[in-house]
């Protein structure tokens, strides 16, 4: 047989020796025994300090769960067995907690504005045990501020605050402030035992420094495109709105943005250009101005004939013209003509015609030049009158034997142009035989003959005028009885004594059977 071996009473505790424990995490300590069959487990402080924990005992070990732990149990805890009643054995071991749970928080004063005092504040949250704290406050990399808390005899985690009051100025704008905080205990390796926060300094100003760039820099053309940009040194962003000054100290609201673009420039889009900047916060406003100056050849802008570009004769018109351009053009108003008699010209805007005559009608132009270059624009004045110097031609002038073709021709100016239409006088009354301007009678006999009346007609009125066919008779040779045909044309008002004469050798040559139209003019000389 083997022999039996017995072991020795021993006990121990794990974690052994120290623990750093963080609050709010679980915890536990065991209790362990050897070479006892029945120990009897207890646990308590070395102050006779509430435990802060559940106790668990089991044939060999015990057990005390702190969950979660928090600063009560910064105690060093004593375990102690028994065994059989004859042996006791205790150890002990350190508890030692921290709260180190997150990063500084950095409040730094609302609407902060340059030139004033502003308050940093950083705050370390929970920290446990306090009296190692240790805290910088840093502008980039130099430091603002120190502060510790080793004197510190707080007994549970808190919220430990630092602030700081410095000047702030432009220059700082956009710098980071940092809060470094550390908790520093000797011999643990616990991390972090340093933490970081940082925020850019934002501080309110402004607007400052507000200018107007133009893009091209160089003299502007008509049609090139134009680019106004404003820049302002401002926190928060300025609002920014354009304006523009117009005639009578009048100002035009353009649009709210930092860029006013216009495609293509216009004569019209020269003046001065306001450029207005307010910071919201520090309900600061400031002005810049820019004078745009826009140059070309000139522009036609209205050419036109009044009160219409249709008038009756006689009315009162006028013919004006106006342009645009930079420097200011020389404008001329003149009748367009091929001649070198060019008719109504005026070096100006307007030509002047009272009681227009039909010959002022036609095409006129305005000439605008400057020394960028010509611009012309063209305009018809068209003149309405009733018809005039009506005339009629016969066709062949001399006389015509019976049977041959006569033509009558009627001309007439007007405007609209006359309508024309031929009238036979028949047994003393008017008759309408055609409607146009040629009249042509073939294969002519007795009963053509007569008063033809041509008749010039359009909405302003008519002129009439008229001619007589007539026949001589026989000729001096009793045998021969060719006809002749002889035309007179005149205007009806002086046709009459003509008229006259012509009736009066007719019936001479009836009477007599034969008439010489000769003889009877020789007679009469």
């Amino acid at each position: 047989f083997l022999p039996i071996v017995v072991k020795a009473f021993e006990m121990e505790i794990t974690p052994a020796n120290r623990i750093v424990a963080r609050i709010g995490e679980t915890l536990i300590l065991t209790c362990n025994t050897t070479g006892c069959a029945s120990p009897r487990f207890s646990w308590r402080t070395q102050m006779d300090n509430p435990l802060g924990g559940k106790v668990n005992n089991n044939r060999t070990y015990s057990t005390l769960t702190m969950d979660p732990v928090s600063a009560v149990n910064s105690h060093d805890y004593l375990c102690t067995v028994l065994c059989g009643g004859k042996e006791k054995k205790e150890k002990s071991i350190k508890v030692e907690l921290y709260s180190f749970p997150s990063d500084p928080i950095i409040e730094i004063s609302p609407s902060l504005v340059a030139g004033e005092l502003v308050n940093i504040t950083c705050k370390i949250p929970d920290v446990y045990p306090s009296d190692h704290l240790e805290v910088f406050i840093k502008k980039e990399e130099h430091v603002l501020h120190e502060e510790n808390f080793f004197e510190d005899d707080s007994t549970d985690v808190e919220t430990k605050t630092v602030t700081y009051l410095f000047n702030l100025t432009t220059e700082d704008i956009g710098k980071e402030i940092t809060c470094v905080a550390k908790l520093p205990i000797d011999n643990t390796d616990f991390e972090p035992q340093e933490r970081v926060t940082s925020q850019t300094l934002h501080a309110n100003f402004g607007p400052q420094n507000t200018i107007i760039t133009a893009s091209p820099s160089h003299p502007l053309m008509e049609g090139d495109p134009l680019k106004l940009t404003c820049v302002t040194e401002s926190n928060p962003p300025a609002q920014i709105v354009w304006r523009k000054h117009l005639a009578g100290e009048s100002i035009q609201h353009l649009i709210e943005n930092n860029v006013l673009s216009i495609p293509h420039a216009r004569f019209t889009d020269s003046g001065l250009y306001i450029c207005e900047v307010i910071n919201p916060v520090t309900n600061k406003m400031e002005k810049a101005t820019v004078d745009i100056v826009i140059q070309g050849a000139p522009n036609i802008t209205e050419l036109s004939i009044a009160p219409f570009t249709t008038v009756q004769e006689g009315e009162n018109v006028s013919i004006q013209c106006s342009a645009e351009s930079n420097p200011p053009p020389k404008i001329i108003v003149r009748r367009k003509s091929d001649s070198a008699e060019m008719g109504p010209y005026s070096e100006g805007r307007i030509i002047l015609l009272p009681s227009v005559m039909f010959l002022n009608g036609g095409d006129y132009e305005c000439v605008a030049e400057n020394k960028f270059g010509k611009t012309k624009s063209e305009i018809t004045l068209n003149v309405e009158y009733r018809p005039r110097n009506t005339m009629i031609s016969v066709s062949p002038a001399a006389a015509v034997k019976e049977g041959e073709t006569v033509t009558l021709r009627c001309t007439s100016s007007g405007n609209p142009a006359p309508v024309i239409s031929w009238k036979k006088k028949v047994t003393g009354e008017s008759e309408k035989i055609f409607k146009d301007a040629t009249l042509t009678i073939q294969n002519i006999k007795s009963q053509d003959l007569g008063l033809y009346e041509c008749e010039a007609y359009n909405q302003f009125g008519k002129e009439e005028r008229a001619v007589k066919l007539l026949v001589q008779g026989r000729l001096e040779s009793p045998d021969q009885m060719i006809r002749l045909i002889i035309a007179f044309s005149a205007v009806t008002a002086i046709a009459v004594p003509t008229v006259a004469f012509l009736i009066y050798v007719s019936r001479k040559a009836k009477i007599n059977g034969s008439y010489s139209l000769v003889k009877a003019l020789r007679l009469k000389v």
